[in-house]
Order: C-alpha cells, then sequence, then structure tokens
C-alpha cells in the first residue's frame, strides 16, 4: 500500500509499528536497506540498525529536501504549515547525526553519493567489533574512523595497523610532561606489540607550547630521530598537543599520517576531530595552521579519570556548545552531568558520558564531512561562542583562561548578541547561565567585555573585511551564522555607560 493510504486508513502510529516489523525482519543477510527518514526516529530503531550494520545518513538541507520531493501531496507528514515542517526538520538531525556516518548529498550526483557510500562499507570492517562504538568523518579517501570505547587504548596498535596498513613501520608518540608520565608508556607497548617502532616525544604542558618556537623544537626531535616520509604521528594528549603534533604531522615532508589519540574530554569532542592543526601568534589563536584529516581518532573515556577536576569543569564550555547545535534532548543530558563532573571527587567518569561523547562527536562528524575546510558555512556553526571566547582567552594571556572556559564566557556573550539581533529570547542567557554555574563555571561575561577584549574580537579567521560570520543561537538546536559588522557586534557587547 501506498504510504498516504497507509496513513489515512490507520494513523501514524500503526504505520510505524509496521515499519518496525519490516525492519525486524530483515536478518542478517548481507544487504543494502534503504529505510524511509522517519524510520531511525521511532521505536528504538536506530539503536537496533546501528546493532546490525554500517548506518549511513544521506544529509540534505531542507530547501534541497523540498525541490527533490516535488509535489508533497504524497507525503502525509508535509500536509502542515512551512514553520512546522521546519521544526519537524530540525527535530529529526540530531537524530540522524547518531548514524556511523552522514554522508552529504548536496550538489551531488546519486552515482556520487552511492560511491562515498560504498567506500564507507568497504572501511567498515577494518573495526571489527568496534564498529558500534565509531562514527565515521566521510570524506571519501581520507575518511576518519572516530572510536569512542572505555578501555580501547590497549588496541592502539591494532587500530593504527588497520588505519595506516603495513607500509608504516615507525610512529613518532607525541606527548605532554603531564600525559606522558599517566599514559605515555602503556599507549607505547600497545603501539609495539603491533610491530611498531615507537619513538617517544614529550613537548611542555599547556598553551604555551603552541607557539612558534615549540613547533620547531619538536620538528628538529621528528627529523633526528630518523622520522621519514613512511612515519606517522600519534598524538597523545589534549588540544594543544593535538594541534601542535598535528601540525607537525600536516608539515613534515610535506604531510605524513597522524593519530589522534586525545586524553582530554574537550579533545575527544571537538579538537581532535575534522583535521584543523595548528599553532598561536601573539596576535591571536591557531592563526598558523593547515587542514590535516588524522587517519584514526580513538577516544578512551577511561583515560579521564586523571583528569584535574578544572580540566573537567571547562570541557562542560564545549560540550553545551554541542548541546545548544543539536537541541534539548542533547541540552539536557549534558545539564543533567555538568554537577558530576564539576564535582572534585576523583571518581572515575559517569557511564552515561561515552554515550554523551559520542553524540557529540557525530555532531562535528557530521559537520565536517559536508563542510571540511568552512567554504559552505556550516562547519563555522562549530565556532560557536568561539569568537568572543578566543578574544577572552587571548586578552587574559594563554594558559590563565581554559579554552573551555572561555567558550562558556562566549556562549554568554552569543546568547546576548543573538537576543539584541531578535533572534532568541532574552531568557536564554540566563538559562545558559544558570547551566554553566551549575558547571562550576565563571558567567562573568559583563567583567570581560572590556575595550581590550573588543579589539581582538576583529582578529579572528571568520572576519572578511569589517564583517564577521557571527554564529547566533535561536533556541537549542537552531543555530545560524549571521553576517555582521564588528562595529555593530562590538556596539551590543560594550558596557552600557
Amino acid at each position: 500500500m501506498p504510504v498516504s493510504d497507509i496513513f489515512a486508513a490507520r494513523g501514524e502510529a500503526e504505520f510505524r509499528r509496521l515499519e518496525s516489523l519490516a525492519l525486524d525482519s530483515v536478518g542478517e543477510q548481507s544487504a543494502v536497506i534503504a529505510t524511509g527518514g522517519g524510520t531511525p526516529c521511532h521505536a528504538g530503531n536506530l539503536g537496533a540498525m546501528r546493532g546490525r550494520g554500517l548506518v549511513v545518513a544521506l544529509g540534505v538541507s531542507l530547501d534541497t529536501a523540498r525541490h527533490r520531493i516535488g509535489d508533497p501531496s504524497t507525503r502525509p507528514l508535509l500536509a502542515r504549515p512551512e514553520d512546522e515542517i521546519a521544526a519537524l526538520y530540525r527535530d529529526r538531525l540530531p537524530i540522524y547525526r547518531q548514524a556511523h556516518a552522514v554522508v552529504s548529498t548536496e550538489g551531488k550526483t546519486a552515482e556520487d553519493v552511492a560511491r562515498e557510500v560504498a567506500d564507507l562499507a568497504a572501511r567498515a570492517p577494518a573495526l571489527g567489533d568496534l564498529l558500534p562504538d565509531s562514527i565515521l568523518v566521510a570524506l571519501g579517501e581520507r575518511t576518519c574512523p572516530v572510536v569512542i570505547r572505555p578501555g580501547a587504548l590497549a588496541q592502539l596498535g591494532m587500530l593504527v595497523r588497520a588505519a595506516l596498513g603495513d607500509e608504516v613501520r615507525q610512529v613518532a608518540l607525541v606527548t605532554d610532561s603531564n600525559v606522558d608520565p599517566l599514559h605515555g608508556d602503556p599507549a607505547a607497548r600497545a603501539l609495539a606489540s603491533a610491530g611498531l617502532d615507537v619513538v617517544q616525544a614529550v613537548v611542555p604542558a599547556g598553551e604555551p607550547a603552541k607557539s612558534v618556537d615549540s613547533f620547531a623544537a619538536l620538528m628538529s626531535i621528528l627529523v633526528e630521530a630518523g622520522l621519514d616520509r613512511s612515519s606517522a604521528v600519534v598524538a597523545l594528549g589534549g588540544g594543544v598537543v593535538g594541534d601542535l603534533a598535528g601540525f607537525a604531522a600536516a608539515t613534515l615532508y610535506r604531510g605524513i599520517p597522524c593519530i589522534q589519540v586525545p586524553t582530554t574530554l574537550v579533545a575527544m569532542i571537538d579538537s581532535a576531530i575534522g583535521g584543523k592543526t595548528g599553532i598561536n601568534l601573539d596576535a591571536g589563536k591557531n592563526l598558523v595552521g593547515a587542514f590535516h584529516q588524522p587517519r584514526l581518532v580513538l577516544a578512551d573515556p577511561e583515560l579521564l579519570a586523571t583528569l584535574p577536576a578544572r580540566e573537567r569543569r571547562a570541557a562542560l564550555g564545549e560540550l553545551f556548545k554541542y548541546a545548544l547545535l543539536d537541541g534539548e534532548e542533547l541540552y539536557g543530558e549534558v545539564d543533567a552531568l555538568a554537577l558530576q563532573l564539576a564535582s572534585e571527587d576523583d571518581a572515575p567518569p559517569p557511564v552515561s558520558l561515552a554515550g554523551v561523547i559520542r553524540r557529540s562527536a557525530g555532531i562535528k562528524a557530521a559537520i565536517v564531512s559536508a563542510d571540511e575546510r568552512e567554504r559552505g558555512g556550516e562547519r563555522a556553526l562549530l565556532n560557536l561562542g568561539h569568537t568572543v571566547g578566543h578574544a577572552i582567552e587571548a586578552a587574559a594571556g594563554y594558559g590563565t583562561l581554559l579554552h573551555g572556559e572561555a567558550v562558556a564566557l562566549g556562549l554568554l556573550a552569543a546568547c546576548r548578541v543573538s537576543a539584541a539581533l531578535g533572534l532568541a529570547e532574552p531568557a536564554l542567557e540566563s538559562r545558559v547561565a544558570a547551566s554553566v554555574a551549575r558547571a562550576g563555571l565563571a558567567t562573568d561575561i559583563d567583567h570581560w567585555l572590556r575595550p581590550d577584549v573588543l579589539a581582538r574580537v576583529g582578529v579572528d579567521k571568520k572576519r572578511t573585511g569589517s564583517r564577521i560570520g557571527f554564529i547566533a543561537v535561536a533556541r537549542p538546536g537552531d543555530c545560524r551564522v549571521v553576517p555582521l559588522e564588528l562595529s555593530r557586534l562590538r556596539e551590543i557587547l560594550a558596557p552600557a555607560g
């Protein structure tokens, strides 16, 4: 029966029941199953699909979807006002981003998309039983698996071999002076167990290590250790190590493979994923760098047990960013974790944290897959809270504030600007401030909106002339890039009087 007839005769609830039964009947045979857009959104279907095989969501904008549908009369769920259709689209996006991979279909032929899906299917078996705990940054030949599983560090050697093949025999394990005593030797043993020759390089801990001098020193270590074009770099640490070691891999001999093994929550959900690498200048953060996709990201939540309480709290700044990008469900989950993550206790990470990491990493993977180099605007959404956050971080002096602490303040500034532009309710800033406070993070945004901070807002990679692409948030799950004159942005943020 046509879907519209089933809806008319039996209602949507009965259609969804029949749909789930059909999905359950697939069995274990090798097949490609094309579902409707609502299938993963009901009755726990998505979990069943992920457990059975590779799940790929085909990404499309709402405007393109409308164009492809043509006559909507055979689509029962489109017999509603335009604002309700837009809301349905926004509500489903967070679910689609929980697939193993999201392949953008914008501007591509069916053959192009099929080829990309087939390529993902060919890569998935290398993950073996790790597939249910993985997501894939879908970039064709540069597709990057992101594995999120407690205890997975012990499998690092096997996974590196699967990602790089047999041609790589030597790896440089780059870590910092804080992480090396905790995880350096276990990581080196895991790599050596796979027959890899391991060179260990330890850089100073903290944001100051992302400097031109530290970069030059690391490059000299790698060259003197005998790395060549068949070698690879394994970055074991937080965002600083990931950015610095990733940039070294991007530039050494004009590029060698990189593996990211994040040890901080911020790195697991954000900086280790997407291929952005770089170092800082006095003029601003991350002004020198390169896009260099890792071959693998391995996030082991058990490594977070050694994370200092301040680092855990700071990570909530980035987690709330992803919650605002995603929607109410993830926002509620992060808000519920805030008190536990902010605690000074040395308790192990909550079990539910692995799922939140996977959700957040899936958001970034989907956005990067569609807009790897910030050319279409979608990847710019990941800078929510960062325009003002980076300015605060730079004005305070790198290392004074942790990145996540500055981002949390930047989120409050984004809420304020969004309200001033008429996109958000004024109450949004208060709501986010209450969540940030529960996480033990500062909410004194007015203290930071001083001339030296506002002057640095213009030192931003998203600036074009006198304008900036500011990331505004209307509500959780509804964020957008807004072209904004720098003078207007400073006017909104400048303290009254």
